[in-house]
Formats: C-alpha cells, sequence, structure tokens
C-alpha cells in the first residue's frame, strides 16, 4: 500500500474563482452546467434521436466532479478550510477530489492499492491519524449520488429545446455504482423512475450486474454460476447478495474495477418502478467505440466511458435492449459520457491496432454481448459507417 500524490492538472484561474466563490456564497452547486447535444452521426446510425451528456467537460475530466466537489463544499461548512481530504480511488475519483480541494485549498491525501476495498482501509487508517481528515468515498455515499443527480435535473431541463418530456431510455456505464445511483435518485426528482436505465460493464469488471442476478430469479448460467474470481457475500444491513470480486480481468477495470458494487446502488435498483437492464460487453467492444467517438466527436474517453457507447454504435445491441416503438416514432436515447482522464491518443491507436487483427482473423466474426438474465445478444464486428 502507497500514499502517493495525485497528478492534478493546473486548475485554470477562473475555474479557481468560480469555486471558490460558490463556496463563499453557499450556491447550490459548484460545477457548471454540461452539454446535452443531439448526435447527428450516431442518431442516423441508430435511427433514433441520439442525445449526449458531456460530462467530460469538468474540470476533472468525469462526471465525479459534482458529487466529489459536493462533498468537499458541504465538509468545509462543518469542518472549516483545515481539513484534509483522503480518499481511494482508481484515479477519476481522486482527481475529482483534488481539483475541488486545490480550488477551495483544502489539503488531500491519495491512496494507491491493488484492490479498492484495501486502498479503501488504508484511507480510513490515515485518517484516523489526523483529527482534521475526513475519508472521502468513492462511491458509496449518498451525499455523492445527490451530486451526481444534478445531472439529469439538467438533462430534465436540456430536453425541452427539443420538445421531449422524457427520453424512451437512458444508459450509462457502471463501476460501482455512484453513477447510476445519481441517475436514480435524479430520475425521482423529475418524476423519470419509470423511464428504462441501461447500466453497462466489461466482462471482467461486472459487479454490478452479478450482484442484481443474485438478488433475483435468474436461472441461465451467467445467473447462477459466477466466475472463478467472484465470490457472494451477503450484507447483514439490507439483506442483499453481493458479487466481490478478488482480481478484475478487463482492461477497463482501472475505472469499472470496483471490489462490489454500493448496496444502496443495488437495493435502489431492483426497487426501481423502470428496473434496470443490465448489460455486460467484452472490452474490444469498448475499444471500437472508443475510436468510433473519436472519430465522429473529436473527443477522447477512456474505456469505463466508451462501454455506455458500444450501445451508440451497434444498433442490434440497442434494439434488443430498448426495442422500437410500437407507433414507429423514434426514440429518444440519452447516452451519458460520463468521461475519464486515463486515455490518450496512443492508446486509441493501440485499440485499434488490436481490433484490426481480431477482425482479419475472422472478418465475419462476432462478439457475445450478455443482457440481463443471461440472454446472448451476438454483436457483429464490422461498424456501419455513422
Amino acid at each position: 500500500m502507497v500514499i502517493q500524490s495525485p497528478i492534478i492538472p493546473s486548475t485554470c484561474p477562473r475555474t479557481a474563482r468560480v469555486l471558490r466563490h460558490h463556496m463563499d456564497q453557499d450556491s447550490p452547486y459548484l460545477w457548471q452546467e454540461t452539454p446535452l447535444i443531439l448526435s447527428a452521426p450516431i442518431s442516423r446510425l441508430l435511427g433514433v434521436n441520439a442525445f449526449l451528456k458531456f460530462e467530460n467537460v469538468h474540470p476533472s475530466y468525469s462526471f465525479k466532479f459534482r458529487g466529489m466537489s459536493l462533498f468537499v463544499r458541504e465538509t468545509m461548512k462543518r469542518k472549516g478550510r483545515d481539513v484534509h481530504f483522503v480518499t481511494a480511488s482508481g484515479g477519476n475519483a481522486g482527481l475529482a477530489v483534488a481539483c475541488a480541494a486545490k480550488a477551495a485549498e483544502a489539503k488531500y491525501v491519495a491512496i494507491a492499492g491493488k484492490f479498492y476495498l484495501e486502498a479503501f482501509n488504508a484511507a480510513k487508517e490515515r485518517a484516523m491519524m489526523d483529527e482534521n481528515a475526513v475519508v472521502v468515498p468513492a462511491y458509496d455515499e449518498p451525499l455523492l449520488w445527490e451530486g451526481h443527480s444534478s445531472m439529469i435535473t439538467e438533462t430534465f431541463n436540456q430536453l425541452k429545446q427539443w420538445s421531449v418530456a422524457e427520453p424512451d431510455a437512458i444508459c450509462c456505464s457502471v463501476g460501482g455504482g455512484g453513477l447510476l445511483a445519481g441517475i436514480m435518485v435524479g430520475c425521482k426528482k423529475v418524476q423519470w423512475d419509470h423511464v428504462p436505465l441501461v447500466a453497462l460493464e466489461t466482462m471482467g469488471s461486472n459487479c454490478f450486474h452479478h450482484s442484481i442476478l443474485l438478488n433475483s430469479s435468474g436461472s441461465s448460467k451467467f445467473a447462477t454460476e459466477l466466475p472463478s474470481y467472484v465470490t457472494k457475500v451477503h450484507d447483514e444491513a439490507s439483506k442483499l447478495d453481493l458479487a466481490q470480486f478478488v482480481s478484475f480481468h478487463s482492461r477497463a477495470s482501472g475505472s469499472l474495477g470496483a471490489s462490489q458494487p454500493a448496496t444502496g446502488s443495488v437495493r435502489m435498483a431492483l426497487e426501481r418502478e423502470g428496473g434496470i437492464r443490465c448489460v455486460t460487453i467484452p472490452d474490444e467492444l469498448s475499444m471500437q467505440s472508443a475510436v468510433a467517438f473519436a472519430d465522429d466527436h473529436k473527443a477522447l474517453v477512456e474505456l469505463a466511458c466508451s462501454t455506455t457507447l458500444a450501445a451508440a454504435y451497434k444498433p442490434q445491441l440497442l434494439d434488443a435492449v430498448v426495442p422500437p416503438r410500437s407507433d414507429g416514432r423514434k426514440r429518444n436515447i440519452v447516452f451519458i459520457v460520463c468521461g475519464g482522464f486515463k486515455v490518450s491518443l496512443r492508446e486509441l491507436a493501440e485499440y485499434e491496432e488490436v481490433l484490426r487483427a481480431e477482425i482479419e482473423r475472422n472478418v465475419n466474426g462476432y462478439w457475445e454481448v450478455v443482457l440481463n438474465d443471461g440472454q446472448i445478444v451476438d454483436v457483429d464486428y464490422s461498424l456501419k459507417q455513422s
């Protein structure tokens, strides 16, 4: 276990001034509204109205800035500016805390470890040594969900310019479940609790999908037989069974690799009126989506984010989880572009090489995507031009 300083991008003076002003003035939020755009290329490809919520434009490059900056603000209101923020993170949560803390002139420590749970325990130990220290959870905390929920209240208002009262579905990626929990909280606020939510993960880091199935009547092999690197743990407080990963087998696990999902997120999903549609995809499909998104929208997103976009670039996948409307009208689909700073042009070039080699080996090949209780959808390698 190592305690190290996070890599922090220089916060522009204007951003710092805005954050400090919000803290001083007790503003209801610290973040700025992010764009919601109607994507012409993805809409043409899917035959839908595809809306992209660009959460990668926050100071820390991901949606996590919403919840983390709210946590920082509320904590400093209680404890003052001498508070030290300690966090365990795969990267994006820690960077969000660091950006908010730096702008607020507070102190912070980032904890690096083999698994999040180990890092979180180390963070708690570090905090016990400092009376001014506060541990910032990466995803399992209602205050974070409250901050994340603001993206849905923004989306609710932004859709009005297209005369859209509600989407036919909202697609997002899932790691520990913090983003999904925030979306569910936001949907309740705007009375979208019945709107379908599509939760996408990669094979080898899909703790949420397995956890949902452990608490349902799933009967498939995927639902009843956990991989060798996953164990079932019981949470006595919630009476829920959770999938706990002892190792990860996905390149997206740097951000999606939670040892187990937030209990509150699983509980809300199981009780939600509109339910949750779980999707598990192979890494290669996420890689292909990242490359396609960079081509179409000139933006880099890490694999944890492009996992969401797999449904944006494969019509057969979207149709399987959000079937076309019976009245023939175009579906309105919102894709949460959650962002992430762990991506580079070099990595995207590497993804292209991986994909090219695989497709050359089997031009007519396909990837297997797992839906809900274990339904298999074959998604072909080819990427139709958008």
